[in-house]
């Protein structure tokens, strides 16, 4: 008798699991959004008893995360015989973790919803939503993979410049809870209309939101030039293969045209920036005079960074950015001494025991072209990063390596998550990546040039315009915290009433 309730309860956490993988197939590189969102009603049509919720929400998410995040395995395998006994622990570590938000959103909705006289998939989603807002916090955060991304290969993401990522996290949610709460109606009239109205309506919205073909370059703009080597990322510290890719740099820097700006990729040389002059010297004359932003690390006062210097025209540095937001157990590792002696290393720190953070958001200033707000890999896929900003942009300034990714989903929904930060923001993002995807975007999201994963090259194409700033940039996450406030002060109001309503009718 006991092994049947133990087979139905692992056969439910395997379908939870492979309804969880199916919401995976919203992000990119599959982008199937309805697939998606289709997934999520039916994940929220369950009803869910309190005994189990945690775990049915915990399943769900480990599904999702373990389809959307295969490439966590990716940087373990570049050193394999270091590293690579570390990859099957890091991704079960890495997705069990985050599916913890959606389990402790599904408990506290299966306690909630017997009283709060609301169709239990619309309690659901805003505690869910609420979930993946504090996962993009908590810890440093991690807002990678969230039911709003989705739709960036949509014009739907063109919503964002109105109420970011959490609204549009918010408002998929919620799309999915009304089509639930219509398949739990059955087929009668309504429960139809319920079902089929989200999908229809956002399908019919879409043509209106797309942002348009890009207007005619300006022949007055700026011309910045992107450098993408294509490196692979063993090769970045091999003796023999530093001279070949460092004279392919700097003949990508020195193709025919004059820019006036030049953009290398994340950690490009294997050298610290103050051992290096004379090649610092070559790149500035490879460049024309033109400025160079090259990522590179440093180390001052015993320290290491990861840091995006600014060379002036005889290769002096003109200008530094210490990257900040820090990929934890990739550039630095915490007890790291002791972690060390298990064997655990910081995998993308290559000097001493790991980089320090740098002091936070800051500025450059281009010459001709005004203020940019560097970014280094992974603060990209912050949007508080940007808006941190001492003051507003005159473009996002990315530099990236994202090798230690894989070619597969990795590299593109990190390229994805670029594109949301100049959507959000109406700023035009310069994208250079050591294998790509290397890119020009404007303020719309719109790619107006591009280099493929794995092929060297340049880009040389006009700076876009800076948009004005469009609603989100000015109120940021605001307005969606507020909703989902005003929703828990309505649940917490109906429970209370209908816990009242219950002890004024007294015991049956």
């Amino acid at each position: 008798m006991g092994r049947r309730p133990l087979a139905g309860r692992l056969g439910r956490v395997a379908l939870w699991m492979t309804t969880g993988g199916v919401i995976a197939l919203g992000q990119v590189p599959f982008s199937l959004p309805f697939v998606a969102l289709a997934a999520l009603a039916v994940a929220l049509v369950v009803p869910l008893p309190p005994r189990g919720a945690f775990l049915a929400g915990w399943a769900l998410g480990f599904g999702h995360f373990l389809v959307a995040l295969e490439w966590i395995t990716r940087p373990f395998m570049v050193d394999a015989a270091r590293d690579g006994w570390m990859a099957p622990f890091g991704l079960v570590a890495m997705t069990g973790g985050l599916a913890l938000f959606w389990g402790a959103a599904f408990w506290l909705a299966a306690r909630i919803a017997p009283c709060a006289r609301l169709p239990a998939p619309l309690v659901l989603a805003p505690l869910w939503a609420a979930a993946e807002a504090l996962r993009a916090v908590i810890l440093t955060g991690f807002p990678w993979a969230l039911p709003a991304h989705v739709w960036s290969e949509t014009p739907l993401i063109q919503s964002l410049r109105l109420w970011g990522v959490e609204g549009l996290t918010l408002l998929t949610l919620l799309a999915a809870a009304v089509m639930a709460t219509g398949l739990r109606c059955g087929f009668t009239p309504a429960g139809m209309v319920l079902a089929l109205a989200p999908p229809g309506l956002i399908a019919a919205a879409l043509p209106l939101l797309a942002p348009g073909p890009a207007p005619a370059p300006d022949p007055l703009a700026p011309l910045v030039r992107i450098v993408q080597p294509a490196v692979a990322q063993a090769d970045k510290t091999d003796p023999e293969a530093v001279p070949v890719y460092t004279r392919r740099l700097l003949d990508l820097t020195a193709a025919p045209g004059t820019p006036d700006l030049v953009l290398w990729p994340e950690t490009a040389l294997p050298w610290l920036l103050d051992t290096v002059p004379e090649v610092l010297a070559m790149i500035a004359q490879a460049a024309g005079g033109a400025p160079v932003a090259l990522g590179i690390q440093r180390e001052e006062g015993g320290r290491y960074y990861n840091s995006l210097a600014l060379l002036g025209p005889g290769g002096e540095v003109a200008a530094l950015y210490d990257k900040h937001h820090l990929v934890p157990f990739g550039e630095y590792v915490p007890f790291g001494e002791a972690m060390a002696r298990l064997g655990i290393h910081g995998l993308a720190a290559s000097e001493g025991g790991g980089f320090a953070a740098g002091p936070g958001p800051a500025l450059l200033d281009l010459p001709g072209i005004g203020a940019a707000m560097p970014l280094i890999c992974y603060e990209s896929i912050f949007p508080r990063e940007i808006a941190a900003a001492p003051a507003r942009p005159r473009l996002l300034l990315l530099a990236t390596n994202d090798a230690w990714f894989g070619d597969f989903a990795g590299p593109y929904q990190h390229f994805a998550l670029g594109r949301m930060r100049a959507i959000e923001q109406g700023l035009p993002l310069l994208r250079a990546a050591n294998t790509g995807v290397s890119a020009v975007i404007d303020g719309r999201g719109r790619v107006l040039e591009s280099l493929p994963l794995g092929v060297a090259g340049v880009i040389d194409a006009p700076l876009p315009p800076a948009l004005p700033p469009p609603p989100y940039a000015r109120t940021g996450d605001a307005p969606a915290r507020a909703l989902l406030l005003l929703w828990f002060g309505l649940a917490l109001g109906l429970r209370r009433r209908g816990e009242g309503a219950g002890q004024a009718r007294g015991p049956a």
